[in-house]
């Protein structure tokens, strides 16, 4: 008869056991260093509209990880458009690094090129660049899967000269608050009136803007024909889509050189989650010190007529009994005025009212007579805390 091998087998657990123990007892906690760099690259966003929409460019420097300044906006620069027949479109400053002109109409048979002029007299161009048409946006859709409705771009140039594709976008939504108020605390803040039409805070708009670099090619096909390249998701239950939702979409025409930039600064921002992505690596634009080469800037100049297309959509194209999880945890309490034989009708005391908080709605008696109110944290009712009750001019 053969020895078990249970033995062996626990003896040779037991060791790996202390094997792991003596690994794990001698890892250090890796903390580097925050590298603080005395530089600050410029940073140029935006492209020279060749039709006859606005160009507006974003000039900005680079910060330090570590720096409690996460915007650094470079003001009162000069920044002009220039063509290679020494033709000059001036930009105007709208504040906080934001340069903008109306529609410039270029003429395809020249080249351009942006120059800036910073505060401190450093002088940038970009190389000059050749008109690249951009194609219409064909559509826009969506599809809902696993839970997330998913937005898309459908675009093909009959030509098949686009090739390489750019899209960025501006989404603004209809939302409402946890709580709505009937009522507000007076000019004095000592008395609760009923709330004035006029200081609504229970529907606002809410707007953000694409923060991923969505970029397609179509150089390996056939045909110059994107089909349903996302864009976005979203949850069913996002209050972006309990009343109404808008994009607005933006397509660029890039070159070569382009999309190879957008995609390198893609990987560099986008793709570094584990070691499988791909590295770090040098991001080159076409924007340089024109005294210093070696200087960077972050940042690739087109030139390119902007297509733009914006579609609506409503929660009727949510699965049934769809519900919006509000993003707060709200709840109500209650303030109610003193109790002397009965109901004080004097009102002029309330139990628990904390300082700040708003009032929702009135708590009666059976006979109609108020002796309270219904109250919750500003966040849960007040919407103007997150967005703006001005209705943009395109909602429809």
């Amino acid at each position: 008869m053969s020895k078990s091998i249970f033995p062996l087998t626990i003896k040779l657990s037991a060791a790996y056991t202390l094997l792991m123990l003596a690994l794990m007892a001698c890892k250090k906690p890796y903390n580097p260093t925050v590298i603080a760099s005395p530089n600050h690259y410029l940073v140029v966003e935006g492209v020279i509209n060749s039709g006859n929409d606005s160009t507006i460019i974003k000039l900005s420097r680079t910060v330090n990880l570590d720096s409690a300044v996460t915007k650094n906006p470079v003001s009162s620069a000069s920044v002009t458009v220039e063509s290679d027949q020494h033709n000059v479109y001036p930009l105007v400053s709208t504040g906080t690094g934001t340069y903008v002109s109306g529609g410039l109409n270029l003429s395809a048979s020249q080249k351009y090129r942006l120059r800036i002029v910073t505060p401190d007299g450093q002088k940038y161009s970009s190389d000059f660049i050749t008109v690249k048409p951009t194609p219409p946006i064909d559509s826009i859709g969506y599809f809902i899967k696993d839970g997330l409705v998913h937005l898309y771009v459908n675009a093909h140039d009959p030509a098949n000269n686009t090739r390489y594709y750019r899209w960025d976008f501006d989404e603004t939504w209809i939302y409402h608050s946890k709580w709505g108020s009937d009522f507000v605390l007076d000019a004095n803040h000592t008395k609760i009136i009923p709330r004035p039409s006029s200081q609504q805070i229970f529907y606002c708009f809410g707007n953000d803007v694409s923060s991923n670099i969505l970029l397609t090619s179509t150089a390996k096909l056939n045909k110059d024909v994107v089909y349903q390249s996302p864009l976005t998701e979203m949850p069913v239950t996002s209050e972006k889509l309990e009343v109404k939702y808008s994009i607005l979409l933006r397509q660029y025409a890039l070159s070569p050189e382009a999309y190879s930039f957008y995609q390198n600064l893609k990987k560099n921002t986008e793709q570094l989650g584990s070691i499988f992505d791909a590295q770090p690596s040098q991001i080159a634009g076409n924007i340089h010190n024109e005294a210093n080469a070696a200087e960077p800037v972050v940042g690739y100049m087109q030139v390119t007529n902007v297509q733009s297309k914006r579609i609506f959509l409503t929660s009727a194209i949510l699965p049934p009994s769809t519900s919006a999880i509000f993003p707060y945890n709200c709840e109500q309490d209650t303030a109610l005025y003193r109790d002397k034989q009965g109901y004080d009708q004097v009102q002029n005391t309330l139990i628990r009212f904390p300082p700040n908080y708003i009032p929702t709605r009135g708590i009666f008696t059976p006979t109609g007579a108020l002796i309270g109110y219904l109250y919750s944290e500003p966040l849960c009712v007040d919407c103007t805390l997150r967005g703006t009750t001005i209705t943009p001019s395109f909602w429809k």
